[in-house]
């Protein structure tokens, strides 16, 4: 059963703390943003050093039988199937110097290594949901999870620091677990948690890990930002600026073009997961966002460099058929099949653009038919899958004059006074979500 499901917004919080200008060991910083003319960019920011930045300089001789790939390829559209993106590849260097040096075989046994959590306690730079008894000075093995360095040196990394692939698949698992937490505002649990999930990409890239765990964890980190995308997008009044919106998405564009890359890894040796064709489809519903980040190259050539069972696949037709509706204007078709044929997780993935998809629309039947043939509410909300009430307040925040009252309801077309709105408050309740009835 499809409805329409109006949304309880949250005030969205700002970040406020920058990167540091030379290299010095900061655990958990995340870059500060400009907000300025609709646009959100990063100031003094230093990218995280994610498996692009740190295992080309890793392990390039070692063994592949032991799990451990090679080093990552640079930009441009390969047979990886990984595209070229807006922005540029990140330009820091880590201190570490390329050799044929096997790479770091991590033996910390827990979630956070005992000389962090010994400094932290010091610090008292406890989260709330590392504390014991709600002490900012004390902590425990089984809440402690490792924080994110930003810079990285040979010679301060030790492999007591580094968690193994079993403790990182256990690490991950518990802070999927903090997901769901009431206790605290979403925000909060949402900066914890990704946080400490760029800490375990951390570990697989310094270890250049690149086997089917591996991918089982990065896919449950994507997995998280997904829901992420539309728990944030939710809560965000104004979500051009919202600094936690636009970094939560970047960190998933960079997440799925490590894991495409980790994909074309393991296919030199037969493997491959169950979920990657779904995973390939994120990146093409990402591009229903007129604000997203898009790829350099064109997506037709991106698709010719897929494994021809992706393509064919579902969930891909699934994912360009949808992007091919939008472009068309094929709007009623647009949202049945997002209805019948979405997953969970790609409804999430789409369900922060719908509004931008509703407006463009109305846009589409404000341009359409005589001025003495008025579009009547009830049909459209049927067509765009909105409640009625919804979508009269969508109407009048593209500038449309609503006539009539109940349900006789509608708006004449040819109105000069239709603009479509450089954002869309999510506090509107405009999206749709699904009941399964069992």
């Amino acid at each position: 059963m499809l409805r329409a499901r109006r949304c309880e917004g949250a005030g969205a919080r700002g970040l406020d703390s920058a990167s540091p200008s030379h290299p010095v060991t900061i655990y958990g910083t995340t870059p500060r943003l400009l907000v300025a003319a609709g646009r959100t960019a990063p100031l003094l920011a230093q990218p995280s050093m994610d498996r692009r930045d740190v295992a080309s300089n890793r392990g390039r001789s070692f063994a592949r039988d032991n799990g451990r790939g090679r080093g990552w390829r640079g930009g441009g559209v390969g047979r990886s199937g990984r595209p070229s993106t807006q922005p540029p590849p990140s330009t820091i260097t880590p201190s570490v110097t390329a050799s044929d040096a096997p790479p770091i075989v991590g033996t910390c046994p827990d979630m956070c290594p005992a000389t962090e959590r010994a400094q932290r306690e010091r610090l008292r730079d406890l989260v709330v949901f590392e504390r014991v008894g709600s002490d900012p000075r004390s902590t425990s093995p089984s809440l402690a999870v490792k924080k994110f360095c930003r810079t990285i040196s040979s010679t301060s990394v030790q492999a007591s620091d580094i968690r193994p692939l079993p403790v990182l698949r256990e690490t991950m698992d518990y802070l999927l677990n903090l997901l769901n937490s009431s206790e605290y505002s979403f925000d909060v649990v949402h900066d914890f948690i990704s946080d400490r999930t760029r800490s375990v990409r951390q570990d697989l890239s310094i270890q250049n890990l690149v086997n089917d765990q591996a991918i089982h964890i990065y896919e449950d980190v994507i997995k998280f930002h997904i829901l992420s995308h539309q728990r944030l997008a939710r809560s965000c009044k104004d979500s051009d600026a919202s600094s936690l919106c636009y970094l939560n998405t970047e960190q998933l564009m960079k997440c799925l073009l490590s894991l495409f890359d980790m994909y074309h890894i393991v296919h030199k040796n037969d493997s491959h997961s169950t979920r990657e064709a779904e995973y390939y489809s994120f990146f093409v519903l990402l591009h229903l966002g007129c604000k997203t980040p898009k790829m350099a190259d064109s997506l037709s050539l991106w698709y010719s460099q897929l494994p021809a069972s992706v393509v064919r696949s579902n969930e891909m037709i699934f994912a360009r058929t949808i992007l091919r509706c939008y472009h068309l204007g094929n709007f009623k078709r647009f949202f049945c099949m997002i209805a019948a044929d979405a997953s969970d997780l790609q409804l999430c993935l789409v369900e922060p653009f719908l509004n931008e998809v509703r407006a463009r629309a109305l846009m589409y039947f404000n341009h359409s038919g005589y001025k003495l043939q008025h579009h009547p509410l009830t049909h459209l909300s049927e067509i765009l899958m909105i409640e009625e009430l919804e979508l009269e307040n969508l109407c009048s925040i593209c500038g449309l004059e609503i006539s009539g009252s109940g349900d006789t309801k509608s708006f004449a077309p040819k109105q000069t006074s239709f603009s479509l709105p450089s954002s869309i408050s999510h506090s509107s309740g405009l999206y749709i979500s699904r009941e399964i009835e069992r």
